[in-house]
C-alpha cells in the first residue's frame, strides 16, 4: 500500500511526545524526510495533511487520531500518553492566551537580526524538541537549545583564504546557541539564564533572548554578574523594528566544542542532526544552498507579521 499523508501524520506523531499542529507535524515530517516516502505531496502539502486528518478523525470510527486543542488546533494519538518533559511545551501554548503569541513565533524575528547582525551574520534553525527520542524523564531536561545558527564566512573571505584557513587549522566557522523567552524579569532570569547555560556548552557563544527584558537597575547588575560568571549573552528583541534589537551582553567565545553534547543533540534529535548536515555540505561546496529558517529583510514585512501574531498591537 501507498505511504500517504495519514502514515505520514502517523508516524510523526508516533515519536512526538506532545501533541503537534499540522504546520508543526509536516515540519516534523520533513525533518524525518517522510515528505520523500509521499512521492508527490502536491502544490498545499500543510492544507491537504489538514484536510486528510479532519476526515480521518469525522468519518473513521477507528480513527487513531484526536484533536487535543482548538486554538491553535493540535493533534496527538489516542491512547498516548503525553511525556511529563514535554509539559513545558503545553505551558508555552497556554500562554498563547495571555499573551497572544507563543515563544516560537519570536523565531523569525530572532532569524532576521542575526542574519543581517555584523556580529552574527548567521543562518538559524529551529530546533523542535517534541521530535526528539523519548528518554527518561528529566535525562534531556534544558539539553534542547530553541534555535541553533551557524556562520559561513563565505562573503567575507576569497576561495583562497579559505582554503588558507583550511591548510593552517584556522576555523573560520562560528556556531550558535539560542534561548527564546518571551519575558525575563528578576523572578524568572536566573532559571532561563541557567536553562541557557545548560543547553548552549556545545556551541561557540551561546545566548539567552527575550522580547521584553524589565528595565531595572537590579536586574541589569545580576545580568552583568552571570555573564562575567558563565559567559551566555542576552539579546533584546524589538519587534517593531527588528534591526534595532539590541546584544545587552555579548557571549564569552568558547575556542572548543563540547563534543560529548553535540553527539548527544544529533542522536536525540533529527532537527539538530539536519542542521550539521546541511552546514557541512554547505561548506563542502562553498555557499549557502540548504534551507535554514525563514527570514524577513524589511521592517514593514516584520511588523506585519508581528501585528498578526499579536506581538504588536
Amino acid at each position: 500500500m501507498a505511504f500517504g499523508f495519514i502514515d505520514f501524520a502517523k508516524e510523526v506523531l508516533e515519536v512526538s511526545d506532545s501533541p503537534l499542529s499540522v504546520e508543526e507535524m509536516w515540519k516534523a515530517g520533513c525533518n524525518l524526510e517522510l515528505d520523500e516516502k509521499l512521492g508527490s505531496s502536491g502544490k498545499t502539502p500543510i492544507r491537504t495533511l489538514s484536510a486528510r486528518i479532519y476526515i480521518d478523525i469525522r468519518n473513521n470510527g477507528n480513527s487513531v487520531f484526536m484533536q487535543v486543542s482548538k486554538r491553535p488546533a493540535k493533534f496527538f494519538l489516542k491512547g498516548k500518553d503525553i511525556s511529563p518533559e514535554k509539559e513545558v511545551a503545553t505551558e508555552t501554548d497556554g500562554n498563547r492566551g495571555k499573551n497572544k503569541f507563543i515563544e516560537r513565533d519570536l523565531h523569525i524575528l530572532l532569524s532576521s537580526f542575526v542574519c543581517t547582525d555584523e556580529h552574527f551574520k548567521c543562518m538559524t534553525k529551529t530546533i523542535y524538541h517534541e521530535v526528539s527520542k523519548r528518554e527518561k524523564s528529566g535525562k534531556n531536561k534544558w539539553l534542547h537549545p530553541d534555535l541553533v545558527g551557524v556562520h559561513f564566512p563565505f562573503e567575507s573571505y576569497t576561495p583562497n583564504t579559505l582554503k588558507l584557513f583550511d591548510i593552517l587549522k584556522v576555523n573560520p566557522y562560528k556556531l550558535y546557541s539560542f534561548e527564546m523567552k518571551i519575558n525575563v524579569n528578576l523572578t524568572n532570569l536566573r532559571e532561563y539564564y541557567f536553562q541557557a547555560v545548560s543547553n548552549s556548552s556545545w556551541a561557540h557563544e551561546g545566548y539567552l533572548v527575550a522580547l521584553h527584558i524589565t528595565e531595572n537597575p537590579e536586574l541589569m547588575d545580576e545580568m552583568r554578574r552571570l555573564n562575567n560568571a558563565f559567559g551566555i549573552g542576552v539579546i533584546r528583541l524589538d519587534a517593531e523594528h527588528f534591526m534595532q534589537s539590541e546584544i545587552l551582553f555579548s557571549a564569552k567565545e568558547k575556542e572548543s566544542l563540547d563534543w560529548d553534547t553535540i553527539n548527544r543533540l544529533v542522536d536525540s534529535n533529527p532537527d539538530f542532526k539536519k542542521f550539521l548536515e546541511d552546514l557541512m555540505e554547505d561548506i563542502k561546496v562553498g555557499k549557502i544552498k540548504s534551507k535554514y529558517d525563514e527570514t524577513y529583510t524589511e521592517e514593514e514585512q516584520m511588523c506585519q507579521y508581528a501585528l498578526k501574531c499579536g506581538i504588536l498591537s
